[in-house]
């Protein structure tokens, strides 16, 4: 997430009421998370176990719970509590605008794309030419949607990540600042969901179909013409690469990547990443052919126990 205009060090702890290490005037571009950090971001760390990865990225700001010696070139502030301090500013810079109506007046609706009845379309939406969306859609804040697009009934875009920090009282949710891009002849069918990015953006890329029932997690990235069936749940930050065909109810975690043209056949669990072209089967995936032999094999357990009493 960038922000609207350059803020300085100083501006960022006075809003967070965090200490700081580094020149008042050091500038400030943006936050985001640590997979999509750029060059002028804020990242936050509060866990020992990534502090080296936070102060080795490509963010020139870490927002870190413990004074640690500041890399060359970049700027710390302390905090006592990071995920905090990152949830303030997301909701300063990108604050919850309750709707007024059900098509707010900033949307941007292109030539000849139809509405139906009750749908929602949240403000700063952009919608294409040429696009149909049926009847009880939501399209929440900022999401962005390209020509010919078609988004089926029930279908919910731009709700948030399912991101949370365990605390004594409870869950604390990480407040989701980002978006959803939809880019052009992409079909969504009925009842899917679609989470916005935490500070970046949900992408399915053009020519990409979802069958129904499919839920994509945030900053999740799927390429370009990619086939994706009914009741496949996709967690947070994963890749998909173009033209990969996922079957029903596969379920992919997060963090990774399903290279180009791979299969994944039902019910498989994707736990780590896939290599593209491959056909994959089973929890965890495993190559299809493979995977099969395995279960025959499984099958002839009882005759070769039998065998072995005789």
């Amino acid at each position: 997430m960038k922000f609207p205009i350059p803020y300085t060090l100083n501006q960022i702890a006075t809003i967070i009421k965090a200490e700081y290490v580094g020149h008042d005037d050091f500038p400030v571009l943006g936050m985001n998370e640590i997979h999509v950090v750029e060059k002028g971001d804020i990242v936050f760390v509060d866990h020992p176990k990534y502090y080296d990865k936070a102060l080795n990225c490509a963010a020139s700001i870490v927002l870190i719970n413990k004074e640690v010696a500041c890399p060359e070139g970049k700027a710390l502030l302390i905090s006592d509590d990071p995920f905090r301090d990152f949830n303030l500013l997301t909701l300063f810079f990108k604050p919850f605008v309750q709707a007024q109506k059900n098509i707010s007046s900033s949307a941007k609706i292109g030539r000849d794309t139809i509405i139906q009845p009750n749908c929602f379309i949240g403000n700063n939406v952009v919608i294409g030419d040429n696009c149909l969306i049926h009847s009880n859609v939501s399209i929440y804040d900022n999401c962005i949607i390209g020509n010919n697009v078609t988004i089926h009934s029930g279908s919910v875009l731009g709700s948030d990540a399912f991101y949370y920090k365990k605390r004594p009282e409870g869950y604390d949710k990480l407040i989701s600042g980002g978006k959803v891009v939809i880019e052009d002849n992409v079909d969504i069918g009925a009842l899917c969901t679609i989470d916005k990015g935490v500070t970046g953006n949900t992408t399915i890329k053009k020519g990409t179909k979802l069958d129904n029932q499919v839920q994509v997690g945030h900053d999740t990235v799927i390429g370009e013409k990619c086939l994706i069936a009914s009741q496949t749940g996709i967690a947070g930050c994963v890749i998909i690469e173009d033209e990969v065909t996922l079957w029903g109810q596969v379920g992919i975690t997060s963090a990774v990547t399903i290279g180009k043209k791979a299969v994944v056949l039902a019910q498989t669990g994707v736990s780590k990443s896939l290599e593209g072209g491959g056909n994959y089967f089973g929890t965890p995936a495993e190559e299809s052919r493979e995977k099969l032999k395995q279960l025959a094999y499984v099958k002839q357990i009882p005759y070769i126990l039998k065998k072995i009493e005789e």
